[in-house]
């Protein structure tokens, strides 16, 4: 039978059925990590994604024989691009099966969107911002995934490559040992840091009171920090607001880190989460009936690994070791929150900035993964 691909519209039956498709495909899959259902819709709603202010886009689902067998999102960001002075079309939040009929039918429908959209690459995949899932996995297909990145099948690679598209990024990964105390030259680094700039490290018990004094503050340093990476554009003040809304407040407070300076500015962070990889696979990324409670289980019980979600610096305190006393301050909450490991997510590979933070602990880099890029072929060179 043939594929017949349809433009998926932004109410939640349709969604739902979009967002199904791909945690169906990977069912039984022991390493596949499901969205949270609900995020997922909120974030492929134009009334519900802030990012709606800059970005527009649209969902695909392929059918063959009325059953589904792939999805795609491709998006324009208009900040992004006016940043970059190209003219990119994004793709994203797609899954397919194993059949080149399937993926070359997804791929010329969103090639088509974004030729009528004026744009002449495609590039992903990647998000609306930089603090969605990005980079097609392409080693490290037996570990465990993370709830911040993308899982997928091998094959996923080969039809890139087969359809022609060549590496834009690699991100790389590592599973970081926890230490049973804080390395030795780390401590004396954070102790030297803190004394020679006047820093110390602000902690929170309350998740009111951190949003309230710090919340902007903490996106706004990322922005900073993370303005020259791949694909960012700076969040915007609707974004801002948002996240403190919808993150701060499941955060274990032990597991967040502010440097300030003397006048109680923030100059670094760092932000991890216990894993949620296996609540989410427990609860098949719903909330209900039981998923909450696998969720709240991990956010307040005992887990393994803990996710490092977010690690910045302010540019004028870079390679001066102020990420030391991010660390310093920590490892030893790791260590009492019962961490054996801890999962960097995505660093470019050649952040050397990022890495090097690892070289004080046992590592090893067990995923990378890719963003691909190609010219949006003519109309007239479409089959």
């Amino acid at each position: 039978m043939s594929v017949f691909v349809h433009p998926i519209a932004a109410d939640n039956d349709q969604l739902l059925q979009y967002i199904h498709f791909g945690i169906d495909l990977y069912k039984g899959n022991d390493c596949y990590v499901p969205p949270l259902i609900v995020d997922q819709l909120a974030t492929l709603s134009p009334d519900k994604n802030p990012a709606a202010e800059f970005c527009f886009w649209q969902s695909f689902m392929a059918f063959r024989n009325g059953e589904p067998v792939g999805t795609i999102t491709a998006i324009v960001n208009k900040a992004a691009n006016a940043k970059t002075g190209k003219k990119h079309m994004r793709f994203g939040f797609m899954d397919f099966v194993d059949d080149a009929e399937v993926v070359d039918a997804l791929f010329d429908a969103a090639s088509a969107w974004g030729r009528s959209q004026g744009m002449n690459e495609m590039v992903g995949p990647v998000g609306f911002t930089d603090l969605d899932q990005e980079g097609m996995l392409i080693e490290g297909f037996d570990e465990v995934g993370t709830m911040a990145t993308i899982y997928n099948f091998p094959y996923y690679m080969e039809h890139m490559e087969r359809l022609g598209f060549q590496k834009d990024a690699d991100w790389v990964e590592y599973r970081i040992t926890i230490p049973d105390a804080i390395p030795d030259k780390y401590a004396r680094i954070a102790d030297i840091v803190a004394k020679k700039y006047d820093l110390s490290v602000k902690k929170y018990t309350s998740r009111k009171k951190i949003a309230a004094e710090y919340g902007r503050a903490i996106f706004e340093l990322i922005n900073e920090a993370y303005s020259d990476l791949y694909g960012f554009v700076p969040l915007t003040d609707a974004q801002i607001d948002h996240y403190i809304k919808e993150y701060i407040g499941v955060l274990r407070l032990e597991d967040v880190s502010l440097v300030v300076d003397k006048q109680g500015s923030l100059v670094a962070l760092g932000i991890a989460m216990p894993s949620l990889s296996r609540a989410l696979q427990k609860g098949r990324g719903r909330l209900l009936p039981f998923g909450w409670w696998h969720l709240l289980k991990a956010i307040r019980g005992k887990v393994d690994v803990v996710d490092l979600m977010l690690v910045a610096v302010k540019p004028s305190y870079r390679a001066k070791g102020v990420n030391a006393l991010v660390f310093a301050d920590l490892v030893p909450c790791f260590i009492n929150n019962g961490y054996k490991w801890a999962e960097s997510n995505v660093e470019l590979e050649g952040n050397e900035s990022v890495q090097r933070m690892w070289e004080y602990f046992e590592r090893r880099q067990h995923r990378r993964r890719r963003a691909w890029i190609r010219q949006i072929p003519p109309a007239e060179k479409v089959k």
